[in-house]
């Protein structure tokens, strides 16, 4: 599946529990939020095509583009990124995750892999209090594409649940694992430890 998988990071949100800053834009450990999840990516697939939905940056290295309107929430910039994913995989990633490492890319993927890729459209973390990540997935692109192109509303949770993921305990990983407040950004700052990076 390595060999087979995209990637589309949202990172165009308002960021208001920050207090409007630049949230995908932030350092922990000298990288950005965004940098840290891009490397991530390329660490476990050296080949994926990763599109940014966000404004354009210098780094990573990605093709950028805009939902419309701007900061209008996940599923429209779901619907901006995922025409160009051309691989069969495609990883829905917020900007916001600098802990996300490529092991925890290839526990989604040893999941579906184990039950059978044709089995289930998707695998999705979930947190210690058992709700579902939906930003922190990997899902089948036409079945996404599909499911994208038959809903007509904002929730990311109602358009990814029917898909009926396999749910898989996050692991591995701080308990507090994106990055919403200015104090989360500070004990992520202080709990981050080097882990194998991808080039940025």
């Amino acid at each position: 599946m390595t060999e087979n998988l995209d990637a589309v990071v949202l990172a165009g949100g308002a960021a208001t529990r920050m207090g409007g800053a630049d949230k995908p834009g932030l350092t922990v450990a000298g990288r950005t939020l965004l940098e840290h999840v891009v490397g991530a990516v390329r660490a476990h697939a050296p080949h994926a095509d990763v599109t940014v939905v966000g404004p354009e940056r210098d780094r990573p290295r990605a093709r950028y583009v805009r939902e419309d309107p701007p900061g209008g929430g996940p599923v429209p910039a779901l619907r901006a990124g995922l025409p160009h994913v051309s691989a069969a995989w495609v990883a829905l990633l917020a900007a916001d995750l600098p802990h996300l490492a490529p092991n925890h890319l290839a526990a989604l993927e040893a999941v579906l892999r184990d039950r059978g890729e044709g089995q289930h459209d998707g695998a999705v973390f979930v947190d210690s209090t058992d709700r579902e990540q939906w930003l922190t997935g990997l899902w089948n692109t036409e079945a996404l594409r599909t499911a994208l192109d038959a809903y007509t509303g904002r929730s990311l949770h109602r358009l990814l649940s029917p898909l009926d993921p396999v749910r898989v305990p996050l692991t591995d990983a701080p308990e507090e694992f994106d990055v919403d407040t200015p104090e989360a950004l500070e004990r992520a700052r202080a709990a981050w430890t080097p882990k194998e990076r991808g080039p940025a």
